[in-house]
């Protein structure tokens, strides 16, 4: 189960919303082992896609050796669909290279009628994708 802050889940849904038409993306980093999602790095979507995220290589260096530097992890990975329901693509999977991350996807299409997004988790290990339960708490 994903455990995030009202605050977190906000910030990222905002910035699903003002990155669409394009994909958004970004990282929510966590003491290291903790499993607690923290800090929210939003991040520059390098391909500038509405169909497909890419993390600035030079932008995912830095934020992994600030990482490092402050003893975290990347707890949440998140990324939006802009035009399709809130689950991993095919390319997501193939991507998804962090066991422990809890991989958020917003959808800030209507695809399902319950409103003006969707906010999902998943675990992906191996190419197979499980869908978690999401608490959302005022704080930890």
């Amino acid at each position: 189960m994903l455990t995030i802050t009202q605050a977190l889940y906000d910030r990222i849904v905002a910035h699903a919303r003002e990155d669409h038409p394009d994909e958004a993306c970004g990282v929510v980093a966590g003491p290291a082992g903790e499993g607690r999602p923290e800090r929210f790095v939003p991040m520059l979507n390098a391909a500038r896609s509405p169909t497909f995220y890419e993390f600035d290589s030079a932008d995912l260096l830095k934020l992994y050796r600030e990482m490092d530097d402050r003893d975290e992890e990347p707890v949440i990975i998140y990324h939006s669909h802009t035009a399709t329901e809130a689950y991993p693509s095919r390319t997501d999977v193939s991507y998804a290279n962090e066991p422990g991350a809890h991989y958020v996807l917003v959808s800030t299409a209507d695809t399902d009628d319950a409103g003006p997004f969707q906010f999902r988790s998943f675990r992906i290990l191996d190419g197979e994708v499980t869908e978690e339960e999401i608490e959302v708490v005022e704080a930890y």
